[in-house]
């Protein structure tokens, strides 16, 4: 487990939120999280308090879709919203490439460089959310003004 928390992707991820001002709180999972049901099972709170860190191949540009537990991204409305004409769910390639991270890890922040983020709207009716924290095995709580602040998020209806 401590191998876990001193991982490179755990690392930059807590780098990227006290750059932000933030204290990471990051929790090590005795299990990977590969979905949002796995994830609020171990946590203990609603899946729709999780955080899915979805990324999309935006037209060739990645895009970081915060989405509650419970929700699908509706790739056609959220194109419509960016004015491009398709957006396509990005391989776990693509994924490694913009994010540093891998699929079922991939946290908010920590990112070699910024990557344009849109937040469903509806997770700010929740006190607390859960995100990635950069590796399968981590998760850190947050909230969703305190995610927007530190990702500069659009929140939108993204269902």
């Amino acid at each position: 487990m401590n191998e876990i928390a001193s991982h490179p992707n755990v690392l930059a991820v807590e780098a990227a939120l006290r750059a932000a001002g933030v204290a990471p709180q990051v929790r090590v999972l005795p299990e990977t999280a590969p979905t949002a049901v796995a994830a609020a099972e171990q946590i203990g709170c609603e899946v729709a308090a999780i955080a899915n860190s979805l990324i999309f191949d935006a037209a060739g540009s990645p895009l970081l879709v915060l989405t509650s537990g419970v929700h699908r991204v509706d790739t056609g409305k959220v194109a419509a919203h960016l004015g491009i004409v398709k957006l396509t769910r990005a391989s776990a390639e693509f994924v490694r490439e913009h994010t540093g991270q891998p699929i079922g890890g991939v946290a908010p922040v920590g990112h070699p460089a910024a990557i344009r983020t849109l937040i469903d709207e509806t997770l700010a009716v929740h006190a607390q959310i859960w995100v990635a924290a950069g590796h399968p095995h981590t998760v850190l709580p947050t909230t969703f003004e305190q995610l927007v602040e530190i990702t500069g998020a659009e929140a939108i209806a993204v269902n």
